[in-house]
């Protein structure tokens, strides 16, 4: 299995910043795209960010200019800058690749449990 892990998330002001953090641990054959998600109450939930194995970086018009996602080996991160009211939402971590699984290599495609991001006017 494969286990996704975020970190980083709290409370900011509007104008601030916030860095995510999301490892990604277990039989891992390989790790491919990793994004960030995130969903409020009522609405489903919307890409905020992703990024490829090779590094290339793709993201959602709000988050065009603002936020930065990167990666470095099981990691993926989310640099969050100029925050907005309308950043609130719980933020989750995806995974996909191939894993180790009992009957041998498997895909899979892997959340995290998700993490809070408020922000204050």
């Amino acid at each position: 299995q494969v286990h996704l892990l975020e970190s980083g998330g709290d409370l900011a002001r509007a104008g601030g910043s916030l860095n995510l953090s999301c490892v990604a641990s277990g039989t891992i054959v390989t790790l491919d795209a990793m994004a960030w998600y995130r969903q409020t109450p009522g609405n489903q939930r919307e890409l905020v960010a992703g990024i490829t194995s090779s590094g290339t970086p793709k993201y959602a018009e709000s988050a065009k200019g603002r936020f930065t996602i990167s990666r470095h080996g099981a990691t993926v991160f989310l640099r969050m800058d100029t925050l907005k009211p309308e950043d609130t939402a719980v933020y989750y971590c995806n995974a996909e690749g191939i894993f180790v699984g009992l009957q041998g290599p498997e895909n899979y495609n892997t959340w995290g449990q998700g993490i809070r991001v408020t922000v204050s006017a």
